[in-house]
């Protein structure tokens, strides 16, 4: 019987500093392994404006098992790991990224996880969020927290994107061709028993991250708007209650007026609640206006990524002239 294939997916934007320093560190891994399983290590470019590709191509160039994607722009990690997922060759398939702050050295308990028969997945959770900011972390926990209330989903505290699958998981993430994409979410809903890794949070080996504090908050909106319909049910309970209190103003109007006359009372009162009201509707437009783009996106059916050049073992594609998809 055949060793087993590992693909590690790694996406890339920017990573010039880290790329060899990533592929070092998972070679000494697949040493390690080397009488279990063998390595393919799939990077994929997210449109990278610095030298990431050209890192990429000399690593390529030396070592077979090397293979990249190239987007034709940036996409978005969501995009390239789709991707990474789609063009994996192995019998198991990890998602990984290039900083070096998802451990390569987990990969040796995830695969022992799964071939043990008892997983589908392996995945790695921080335990602890040393080299963040505090607001950073702040945000980060209350938003797991909110997901988990707010959706069906199981959403596990510290959890990161970094996991090794079994192919019949990855086939299953694969029939997940949404493109609003929200891979922590798909992974939870698609099932599978998963064993959680705990491990210590790891600073970048180098460079600087590309996750805002701005882009965290955009990511935590798409997971809730993808996975619950809670905040379209607090639209809903709003309605209602601003109609109970217009049903009890109206009362107290009728009532005043029959017992102490209508006495002409002062227009500030009136200008607040107008403004009041106003900010109300226009908070409930906005909500269902998320709805309802991520469904226009949605219909309009576009290619999750458009890749410029593909180079795998199995086969060599460049599509520069009319980026054909490869979703």
């Amino acid at each position: 019987m055949g060793k087993d294939k590992i693909t590690t997916v790694v996406p890339c934007f920017n990573e010039e500093a880290v790329v060899e320093l990533f592929y070092e560190a998972v070679c000494r891994v697949a040493e390690q392994m080397k009488e279990q399983a063998e390595f393919e290590i799939l990077f994929v470019d997210d449109g990278s404006t610095d030298r990431t590709l050209e890192r990429i191509r000399a690593l390529r160039s030396r070592d077979s098992r090397v293979c990249f994607l190239s987007f034709s722009r940036n996409f978005g990690k969501e995009a390239a790991m789709y991707a990474g997922l789609e063009h994996a060759t192995g019998d198991y398939v990890a998602v990984i990224d290039a900083d070096l702050q998802h451990p390569p050295e987990l990969l040796i308990p995830m695969y022992q996880s799964i071939c043990s028969g008892d997983y589908d997945s392996a995945a790695a959770r921080r335990t602890t969020r040393k080299g963040e900011s505090r607001l950073r972390s702040f945000v980060s926990k209350r938003f797991y927290r909110v997901l988990a209330r707010l959706s069906k989903i199981e959403v596990v505290d510290g959890e990161v994107d970094y996991r090794l699958m079994s192919r019949k998981m990855v086939n299953a993430v694969l029939q997940m061709s949404e493109k609003n994409r929200f891979t922590k979410g798909i992974f939870s809903w698609v099932g599978f028993r998963t064993k959680w890794i705990p491990y210590e949070n790891v600073e970048r080996a180098a460079g600087t991250t590309k996750w805002s504090l701005w882009k965290l908050l955009k990511y935590s909106m798409e997971g809730i708007i993808g996975y619950s319909t809670a905040p379209l049910m607090l639209v809903s309970l709003i309605g209602v209650l601003f109609c109970i209190v217009a049903f009890v103003a109206i009362l107290y109007i009728v009532i005043k007026t029959l017992i102490w006359g209508d006495p002409v009372g002062g227009w500030p009162s009136l200008a607040c609640m107008l403004l009041g009201t106003s900010g109300i509707q226009l908070f409930c437009m906005g909500i269902l206006g998320q709805y309802l783009g991520k469904t226009y996106l949605e219909v309009k059916n576009r290619p999750i990524y458009l890749a410029a050049i593909v180079e795998m073992n199995d086969q060599t594609e460049k599509e520069k002239e009319k980026g054909n998809s490869e979703a």
